[in-house]
């Protein structure tokens, strides 16, 4: 997991690597004899920069909203586990007992077991045993008025929809960019760079500062992108509030 020192070296080393590419080129390649390929080397970083300006954009704009559904899908997955808590007041004892704790302990296994693994790559597990034991428990009442069955069918819709939005969250929480798109947008980040270095500029300290902020984006950008891709593993990802919040409900009542 990246942090914010880890970015900062990152970026940097980015800037760095560029502006020493522009002095290198300017002792063994003087910016005079380069200025005659400009018209050539203009049509080339023009042709480079728009296309990974798509790429790079649609790489971010796609990280980001895969991190905006997992922190939805989050939501409506703590909302779930609340109504489930509320349904039980519908069915009968023991059943009801039981299913208000096994709600309450899904909460706290999501907060204190679910997060921690999930930001460690490994698969959850206790919150799915303590599912299936709630599946388990509404199955097992026997109604005896519309109103319970009534709360057992809300019940079973509301764990069905507990049990989606919970696979739905494994699987987001193992989401990450392809090695192929990384390379596109490495390879892409260098050449664009590269290609604009060779510029024969004729203010060496204009074309410095272009360079310093050509790579400076980039490196921003891709940074980005690494610290979103994973919902719940980079330095921006989706918290547990909502279940936190979903445990203060629960503990109100």
């Amino acid at each position: 997991m990246a942090t914010v020192s880890q970015n900062f070296l990152a970026v940097m080393a980015a800037v760095i690597a560029s502006l020493l590419l522009v002095w290198i080129l300017n002792r063994t390649w003087r910016p005079e004899k380069r200025r005659i390929y400009n018209d050539l080397i203009g049509w080339q970083i023009s042709i480079l920069g728009t296309t990974y300006a798509v790429i790079l954009g649609f790489m971010l704009y796609t990280v980001w909203t895969s991190y905006r559904e997992a922190d939805l899908n989050v939501d409506h997955e703590a909302n779930a586990v609340v109504d489930v808590y509320r349904l039980a007041d519908g069915i009968p004892e023991p059943q009801r007992w039981q299913l208000k704790r096994l709600a309450g302990s899904y909460a706290d296994a999501v907060v204190n077991r679910d997060w921690p693994e999930m930001a460690k790559n490994q698969e959850p597990t206790q919150s799915s045993g303590i599912s299936i034991e709630m599946w388990k428990t509404v199955m097992s009442v026997r109604p005896t008025s519309p109103s319970e069955v009534t709360a057992q069918d809300r019940a079973l819709s509301e764990l069905s929809s507990l049990s989606q939005h919970r696979l739905t969250r494994l699987m987001q929480s193992t989401t990450r960019l392809s090695n192929v798109l990384w390379s596109v947008l490495l390879v892409g980040g260098v050449l664009t760079i590269v290609a604009a270095c060779t510029f024969g500029a004729e203010s060496l300290k204009l074309h410095s500062l272009q360079i310093f902020s050509l790579s400076l984006l980039i490196s921003l950008s891709l940074v980005a992108i690494a610290d979103i891709h994973r919902p719940f593993r980079g330095l921006i990802h989706v918290r547990d509030d909502a279940f936190r919040q979903a445990q203060q409900n629960m503990q109100a009542r």
